[in-house]
């Protein structure tokens, strides 16, 4: 099983969307195995950033990902990285297909609403830069067999 992070960016926590994001990786069959509400703290944001840290929109993303609270989640699943990825859509908004999260509920790349882990060794990363191991529980779902084979 795969593991990813989710981060419902502020803009989304802003708009009231939080549900609706969380709602389509549940639909999609991914199983929720961390959550938390919290404020990002500058020096996470620029551990989170820092594959960016030379690029000159570094400080705009670090800013802006500290301005608000989000909802961070770590997800679990067969081919999660690419299950959220296509649930998320495209990372332009105007680019991505109708029925993802960004193709319906954003405008700009700059509010694009949600985070999702691009590689199974970033999204490994990326929890444990999240949750400590004690805030992850893989659980079976009662449902599970009617999802993963």
């Amino acid at each position: 099983m795969e593991r990813t992070l989710i981060i419902i960016k502020p803009d989304a926590v802003q708009r009231g969307l939080t549900g609706e994001i969380l709602r389509r990786f549940e639909a999609r069959g991914l199983r929720i195995i961390g959550m938390k509400f919290i404020q990002v703290s500058r020096e996470l944001a620029e551990k989170h950033y820092e594959v960016h840290k030379e690029r000159p929109f570094f400080a705009s993303l670090v800013n802006y990902i500290i301005s608000s609270p989000v909802v961070v989640i770590a997800l679990e699943g067969t081919n999660a990285i690419a299950a959220a990825r296509k649930t998320i859509g495209s990372t332009k908004p105007q680019e991505a297909e109708a029925g993802t999260i960004r193709g319906d509920l954003a405008l700009e790349i700059g509010r694009n609403l949600v985070h999702g882990s691009d590689s199974v060794e970033n999204g490994q990363i990326e929890v444990a830069n999240f949750f400590s191991a004690a805030e992850l529980v893989s659980w079976p779902r009662a449902t599970d067999p009617w999802i993963f084979e």
